[in-house]
């Protein structure tokens, strides 16, 4: 058991709450009951399982813990302050993880069989980025792309809101520059919003196969992005309010979506 907080090993993990260390070790930090069992259905991204048996009170953590012994990957113990010293939590439960991330390529897409994808523009806010991941998971969403300089969606912020939903969908990191000819040499359909545009977002029909592209928090899709977008739509609004959070904005639009696909499947 590890019983000083300024152990090397324990230092690494410490340094996963910044993005330099996650990029350099391509691994992130997961703390809480229900994150590790999401990542528990991975065990072969699991670099290391952290638990402090003294913290491990509850009979959810107890049944936690005795499926991670089944699992043979690498346990690391400590103790009750060396735990709370790489916590995100307070009163936290005694149970963690490192893990490894998972990136795809943009030509890994299937285009024919892609169902929806979402793809976000120079989104900044960790929080908003996790809450758009937790909601593409609700809707069966497949898989985000993370178009220039978006947050990263292994920050702690990102992954706490996700609600463990980042491992369930497909991650791409790519460039406007990039994207753009992708989108047209495989006849990608594509849908954005903006509230300049002159087409309600429910007049729409909304195909199998599409990607929902998403503007930052400031400044809304980018030209170079939009100019490419078989149509942009627009969310009503009658009070004084001139937008919506980019979060709340991509959840309405995506129910939208979902609500259609869940008609027509009927």
């Amino acid at each position: 058991m590890i019983t000083s907080t300024s152990n090397e090993q324990i230092k690494d993990i410490r340094k996963l709450r910044e993005k330099k260390y996650r990029q350099e070790s391509g691994t992130f930090y997961v703390e809480g009951i229900r994150l590790v069992r999401e990542a528990m259905i991975f065990p072969e991204r699991i670099k290391t399982l952290i638990l402090a048996p003294e913290l491990l009170q509850s009979s959810a953590a107890e049944d936690a813990v005795s499926e991670v012994n089944k699992l043979g990957v690498p346990i690391l113990e400590v103790s009750k302050s060396v735990f709370e010293s790489i916590g995100l939590k307070e009163n936290p439960v005694g149970l963690a993880a490192v893990v490894k991330e998972n990136w795809h390529l943009l030509n890994s897409i299937r285009t024919d069989k892609m169902g929806l994808w979402v793809g976000l523009d120079s989104v900044a806010d960790p929080g908003n980025l996790g809450t758009i991941m937790r909601t593409m998971d609700a809707v069966g969403a497949k898989g985000l792309i993370l178009i220039d300089d978006c947050t990263d969606p292994y920050d702690p912020s990102a992954v706490r809101a996700s609600m463990g939903a980042l491992f369930d969908i497909q991650l791409v990191k790519t460039t406007t520059d990039q994207l753009v000819p992708w989108i047209s040499s495989h006849q990608v359909s594509t849908f954005g919003t903006s509230d300049s545009a002159s087409i309600d977002y429910q007049k729409v029909d909304y195909p199998e196969n599409m990607l929902l592209l998403m503007g930052s928090e400031r400044q809304g899709l980018h030209p170079g992005l939009s100019s490419h977008v078989d149509q942009m739509v627009a969310i009503p609004m009658a009070g004084k309010s001139d937008s919506l959070n980019l979060a709340v904005a991509t959840a309405v639009t995506l129910y939208e979506i979902f609500n259609q696909q869940r008609k027509g499947s009927n």
